[in-house]
């Protein structure tokens, strides 16, 4: 495989000019931050996983049709202290690190005792995510890094455990339109009975006056309990209607006892998920306003997940888009000695892992104890996904495929928790490298891709057009990441969308591929737009082509930012 998500990026502390030939949209203005591993050995150590490198954060800027970057190192207390002892001294996902031979043997006991609850990395290096006001860097330990969005700057750790009773939580929070943030952690070790907690953060929770941060204000809607004490479900994300809060609990499970006891074993944290195939899937539907748990057990077969797509809810039903899998051998596929493989070999030794696929639960709200066993309740007519009253009066739920092959989905933002049509992602095809992004049309069960070869596209981002009418009116944008300078042309790149332009931004250096990005500012609206979608063909995947010509092309060398027209991102107004 090509090296380019085990190498390492470096900062452009200072704005850099894009050079642009044509037009951005004058309409598109603010900041789009991305965040993502971006140095994998310190001094002569290296990483062993992709999920463990340093967070680099970097911000495209749109400013009256002129674009700049900038990306600095997250300066984590992580990163300084490798930085200075000059390699790598905090443990991560899959880098397990020990004491220095050198220490006395009182101070290698101590670390070993100290080891035993492990304090986890503040290493943030998943999302970007809002609460109140405040911007942090985020991963899904209990430590957060706040940033100035403006100049990338770190302004300082935040602990949850010092506002919430968490030891880990989500990176992929939820956004209502007041602007209020709903997110989700686990609390494992200290905090009385483990739960699964989730909590709201109110919109206007930051107090710079008095310098307090906003989880300062933080609420918490409510509890549920492990389904087994020692074997809490692993979460990346969960789901969110307009009254529900939607949460999976998958066979995929953290073993608390090896997770205390990793260390003294010599293995990593990673070591210490498991999954069960012969388990269930449990979904809870917890009302976000009551607290309120449903009282219907819904269920399904093992799968594990790691991204929802969206939920909303239609005619006394919860639908839920998510994507699954069959087992849980990604993250082995990540590890960098795996990634370093020629193509062959990668494909070779990973070509059983199961692929994403995006499903369709729908589950009723309204069940009666007499209802008919053995029947499906879902009354619905646009979709396949079945809900069966069992003998025991649980419900059993099979899916409704939507697509296979797609992850990192995003949509129109706007349309979070309402009935929507289209699906953007990165396409996986026997790669760890997504080199295609493709828009999925749930109505028609078509989808168009685009690609441009030798260079990886990261998560599509959604700008919705001003006024628009139409959900997929906007500006998607895309980071393209070339294997080597100046292998992506400009002059094969074409928009993955029958709407819309392509806007290109080449960057002065190569950069790793990032994970996930979020605007500064969320482009929320509290009312669904009228939907006139346009007829499209049945039929196979075609390629993108523009219904209107290039209309920009920015380059500052090596690294490239798309924006083409369909959904999945929210401006940062500065």
């Amino acid at each position: 495989m090509q090296p380019i998500l085990a190498k390492n990026g470096s900062e452009t502390p200072e704005p850099v000019k894009a050079q642009v030939t044509g037009s951005i949209p004058s309409w598109l203005q603010g900041s789009l931050l991305r965040n993502g591993p971006g140095l994998f050995s310190v001094g002569s150590t290296e990483y062993n996983h992709w999920f463990d490198g340093l967070s680099l954060i970097h911000s495209f800027t749109f400013s009256n049709g002129e674009v700049t970057y900038r990306s600095k190192f997250l300066k984590s207390e992580t990163y300084k202290r490798n930085v200075q002892a000059d390699r790598i001294v905090v443990s991560e996902f899959g880098t397990m690190i020990y004491p220095d031979p050198c220490k006395n043997i009182f101070s290698r006991a101590f670390t070993h005792l100290c080891n035993v609850i492990p304090d986890f990395t503040d290493n943030n290096l998943i999302n970007i995510i809002r609460y109140g006001q405040d911007y942090y860097a985020s991963s899904e330990v209990n430590y957060m890094n706040q940033i100035d969005p403006a100049t990338l700057e770190t302004v300082g750790r935040i602990n949850y455990r010092n506002h919430i009773a968490l030891n880990l939580a989500t990176a992929h929070p939820h956004y209502d339109h007041e602007g209020n943030t709903y997110n989700m952690g686990t609390a494992i070790m200290g905090f009385g009975r483990p739960k699964y907690v989730i909590f709201k953060v109110p919109a206007d929770a930051s107090d710079n006056k008095h310098k307090k941060p906003a989880l300062s204000k933080v609420q918490q809607v409510c509890s549920v309990p492990f389904r087994s004490t020692l074997f809490p479900s692993y979460f990346h994300s969960f789901g969110m209607t307009e009254n529900y809060i939607v949460f999976v609990e998958q066979p995929f499970k953290l073993d608390i006892i090896k997770l205390a006891t990793a260390y003294f074993r010599g293995v990593n944290w990673g070591s210490c998920l498991k999954f069960d195939k012969d388990d269930i899937t449990l979904f809870h539907i917890i009302n976000r306003k009551t607290g309120k748990a449903a009282s219907t057990r819904f269920y399904s077969d093992a799968m594990v997940v790691f991204h929802h797509i969206n939920a909303y809810e239609a005619d006394d039903h919860v639908v839920f888009d998510l994507i699954s899998y069959k087992d849980s051998n990604l993250y082995e596929m990540f590890y960098l000695q795996n990634l370093k493989q020629d193509t062959s070999s990668f494909i070779q030794s990973n070509n059983s892992i199961s692929p994403p696929v995006c499903q369709r639960f729908v589950l009723p709200l309204n069940i009666h104890k007499e209802s008919p066993r053995g029947s499906n309740l879902v009354t619905l007519t646009d979709t396949t996904a079945q809900a069966v009253m069992q003998e025991d009066g649980s419900v059993y739920c099979r899916p409704d495929t939507l697509f296979e092959g797609l992850e990192l989905p995003g949509i129109n933002y706007n349309f979070n928790a309402k009935n929507y049509r289209y699906i953007y992602g990165s396409r996986m095809e026997w790669s760890p490298h997504p080199n295609k992004i493709a828009k999925i049309d749930i109505v028609t069960r078509t989808h168009l891709e685009w690609q441009q070869e030798n260079c990886y596209p990261s998560e599509p981002v959604f700008v919705a057009s001003p006024g628009a009418v139409e959900e997929d009116d906007g500006e998607p944008t895309a980071d393209l990441s070339p294997v080597k300078p100046s292998c992506c042309g400009s002059d094969c790149l074409h928009s993955p969308s029958c709407r819309g332009d392509l806007i290109v931004h080449h960057l002065s250096r190569s950069q790793p591929v990032f994970f996930h990005a979020r605007p500064q500012r969320q482009n929320l609206q509290g009312d669904r737009p009228s939907l006139h979608p346009r007829q499209r063909p049945h039929g196979p995947s075609r390629t993108f082509h523009p219904r209107r010509r290039l209309t920009a092309h920015i380059r500052v060398d090596y690294l490239f930012l798309c924006v083409y027209s369909a959904p999945l991102m929210e401006l940062i107004c500065l």
